[in-house]
């Protein structure tokens, strides 16, 4: 299989090294690029609706395509089928999940990740092609294919391929993509001027007559630098690899609210396992104040309150329970194992960090996926103490503290949601009147 794109181009990619290059295969199933950008879009059409069918067809295709790549099987492959033939496949492929668990288990093997992967070369093509929720597919496997590659770098085994190439040029076309839609300037953010009464207070312009007064000084924004330029690369160097696989889980991120709960789900266990094995330090948070455990032993709250602060901090034991027994073990990935503990720069771990905050905190977010993600900040919290990554500790645990809070939050309401049933369910009802019917003679 070919990533044949340009190296003369400012976002080009391509594998990591100089021998993994591959020449286009006549019999090849996928179009590539020969000539000119390979982000370039389309002509636009005048008719909406030649335009409408052009996508629709295209999406059939990468499906047919995938159905061909993946192991044969009677059942998925009328799954696949007839995921082709809806209004809309793209969007229904996004949205299955039996077609994200067989593609997981074919990417998944020992054998995948090299330059000729045609598993890979699906995604590859998949994603430069225009329509967005092909692209919203292909950023769904993100985090499937970001934990194999990440835990065959560093944890290499001679049961799986040698070159990953495949891998790199996936990343390296979401870098690229990143790279041409920043066009070179870095990602700000406005700082908050903490002399001002609130967040929504204009800043105030200053006195002209001040001695130290510039006219710069004027309605100046403090602006904080969250990402530099990005540079263009045409290779995964082993200096620049966390900062490529970082910008591509930015691309994730930026789309998270399209993706699915399974691969949030899958995100969330892999980065429990980068962190690696659970430690005391994750119970740091848990731990009850000694003025209850005194009041559990018999000691008298000051406040009258003994009975309700009791009942509370069970609740929260029992939050912290369940998240403890959540069982973190991948049923996808075979490299998903203890030992799948990775350097974490904060090049990778601040976009993890804002991925995990979105699956924790964000709109309509699932049950398991929240558990999830606790276990996962719990952990990274642990390595980050033993790493001694001040930005890293402060993150998560301002993270954990805001859940621990929103758990509060939700137990509290729902207590009083039931109390409340139950006292209008004990309160008698005044009995009603007989009702006396007027019958006309």
């Amino acid at each position: 299989m070919d990533f044949n794109v340009p190296r003369g181009s400012p976002s080009s990619s391509t594998s990591s090294s100089d021998h993994h290059q591959h020449h286009h295969h006549p019999n090849s199933s996928t179009p590539h690029h020969q000539n000119g950008h390979p982000y370039s879009s389309p002509s636009p059409t005048s008719d909406p609706m030649h335009s409408w069918w052009e996508s629709i067809s295209k999406a059939r295709t990468r499906i047919h395509i995938l159905s061909s790549l993946l192991p044969t099987d009677e059942e998925s492959s009328l799954s696949l089928s007839s995921l082709a033939d809806t209004d809309r496949p793209a969007r229904s492929l996004l949205l299955s999940s039996a077609a994200y668990f067989s593609f997981s288990a074919a990417l998944s093997s020992p054998s995948s990740g090299s330059g000729d992967d045609p598993l890979c070369q699906w995604l590859y093509d998949t994603f430069l092609s225009s329509d967005p929720d092909l692209r919203l597919v292909v950023l769904s496997f993100l985090p499937l294919l970001t934990s194999l590659y990440l835990h065959r770098i560093h944890h290499p085994s001679s049961s799986t391929a040698v070159s990953l190439a495949g891998f790199e040029a996936v990343l390296l076309a979401l870098y690229s993509s990143e790279t041409k839609a920043r066009n070179g300037k870095p990602v700000t953010i406005s700082i908050p001027d903490l002399s001002q009464p609130s967040l929504y207070h204009s800043p105030r312009i200053p006195i002209k007559s001040s001695p130290n007064f510039s006219n710069s000084q004027v309605n100046k924004p403090l602006v904080g630098v969250l990402s530099p330029p990005l540079e263009p690369q045409i290779a995964v160097k082993s200096t620049k690899r966390a900062s490529i696989v970082g910008v591509a889980l930015d691309c994730y991120y930026k789309q998270i609210s399209q993706m699915p709960s399974w691969s949030k789900l899958d995100f969330c266990k892999f980065t429990s396992d980068w962190a690696g094995q659970d430690c005391p330090c994750t119970s740091d948070f848990d731990k009850r104040p000694e003025s209850t455990m005194e009041n559990n032993h018999g000691f008298e709250n000051n406040d009258g309150f003994e009975e309700d602060q009791r009942v509370k901090f069970n609740e929260i034991e029992n939050v912290v329970e369940r998240v403890k027994d959540l069982d973190i073990e991948d049923d996808n990935s075979k490299d998903a194992r203890p030992d799948a503990r990775i350097p974490l720069p904060w090049e990778l771990l601040q976009p993890v960090l804002r991925i995990l905050g979105h699956c924790l905190l964000g709109p309509l977010f699932v049950e398991e996926v929240k558990d999830a993600a606790s276990v996962a900040l719990r952990r990274l919290y642990a390595r980050a103490s033993h790493d001694l990554v001040p930005q890293a500790i402060l993150a998560t645990r301002s993270l954990i503290q805001l859940d621990k809070r929103d758990r509060e939050a939700a137990k509290a309401s729902a207590a009083a949601t039931a109390s409340a049933a139950g006292s209008n369910a004990n309160t008698p009802s005044k009995a009603k009147k007989p009702e006396i019917l007027l019958v006309s003679k």
